[in-house]
């Protein structure tokens, strides 16, 4: 996110890389693939991966990048990837003590930071989001300057009671406090959804599993299972409020249409938690061999001033799709909390 930074705002001297985005032209020839039931197949293995941000970073900016503007990013993401990947100097010391940690490898040496992972393991995107054949500056596409909307009056003050009861409760104090994700409950982010968005880390990998009845979508991270049913919808009372929500599918055309209701409260979405009220509607249309079209309208007048939408392209992953054992061998929620209670002591 750095890089796409740079080069967008800073306008450096990147060198366009051979496998860069360009611009495909459709096949006239691609016929849209179809179960027995004769609806579009949408399974198999997936990812939305993308350095393209979920809002837009500047206010001056258009919805669209230029096909140059692609190239220099891409290769910019390429050059820091390679640059992560190449032998550590043998020679080198030791971190400076208090080193800041962000989270990504590829920086955490620059900023002085110890990491938690290498390069290896992050594939947190390299390619510019491309829909309807533009490489897109935002995945939100409304309101129309790729920002989120401002938050309601009922979302502020929400936010100030959190702040006056930030000092009653640590973060630290139980296990429940812990983000959902730490607890290996559900995916980082947004990633399992409803609506389904790119973490920018890894595992951004799903795998959709198709019948007459139900569509199943495995998310990698976390190996969170969303199960969506086909036909007239018989929700469930407000009260009960499973993680993913009550998702309900239809057929419009050659689009599968998915609504979801009573989203728990713990799953926020962009640090916002749902009300009883919010509403997700999903858009997935089979658009070439190696692409679904991913829409998405989040609808919850409690947390936000007007409803927002987004596209994201779901790419053909050109691999296999397994188990996020977040669990197995997981000691770090146990030793987070011994560390909180060693310093607390510590500061007695």
């Amino acid at each position: 996110m750095r890089v796409l930074a740079m080069a967008v705002f800073v306008g450096g001297p990147w060198l366009a890389h051979p496998a860069c985005a360009q611009e495909k032209k459709a096949d006239p020839d691609w016929v849209v693939p179809r179960t027995p039931a004769g609806h579009p197949d949408l399974q198999g293995n997936w990812s939305n991966a993308t350095i393209t941000p979920i809002q837009r970073w500047g206010e001056d900016m258009g919805p669209v990048f230029t096909w140059e503007q692609v190239r220099a990013i891409e290769s910019g993401v390429m050059s820091a990837q390679e640059a992560a990947a190449a032998d550590s100097d043998p020679d080198r010391g030791p971190p400076p003590v208090g080193g800041q940690f962000t989270g990504d490898a590829r920086f955490d040496a620059a900023s002085g930071g110890t990491g938690g992972y290498n390069s290896f393991y992050i594939d947190s995107g390299d390619r510019v989001a491309i829909f309807n054949g533009e490489p897109r500056t935002s995945l939100v596409v409304a309101p129309e300057n790729g920002q989120l909307p401002p938050l309601s009056e009922q979302a502020r003050e929400w936010f100030a009671e959190r702040r006056r009861n930030r000092g009653e409760v640590g973060a630290f104090d139980n296990p429940e406090n812990r983000p959902l994700a730490e607890r290996c409950i559900m995916s980082f982010g947004s990633n399992g959804g409803p609506p389904m968005l790119p973490n920018y880390f890894y595992n951004n990998n799903y795998t959709i599993v198709q019948t007459p009845d139900h569509i199943m979508i495995m998310t990698e991270m976390v190996h969170d299972v969303r199960v969506i049913r086909m036909g007239e919808p018989k929700r469930l009372p407000k009260h009960i409020r499973p993680w993913m929500g009550d998702s309900w599918g239809r057929w419009e055309g050659d689009t599968l249409v998915v609504e979801t209701t009573n989203i728990h409260s713990r799953q926020s979405l962009q640090g916002i938690p749902p009300s009883e009220e919010m509403r997700v509607i999903e858009r997935f249309t089979r658009a070439s061999e190696d692409r679904i079209h991913y829409e998405f309208t989040v609808e919850d007048p409690l947390r936000w001033a007007e409803a927002w939408r987004g596209e994201v392209p779901f790419n053909r992953l050109g691999g296999l799709v397994y188990e996020y054992a977040c669990h197995e061998g997981n000691y770090a929620l146990e030793n987070v909390l011994r560390g909180a209670r060693a310093e607390e002591r510590r500061n007695k």
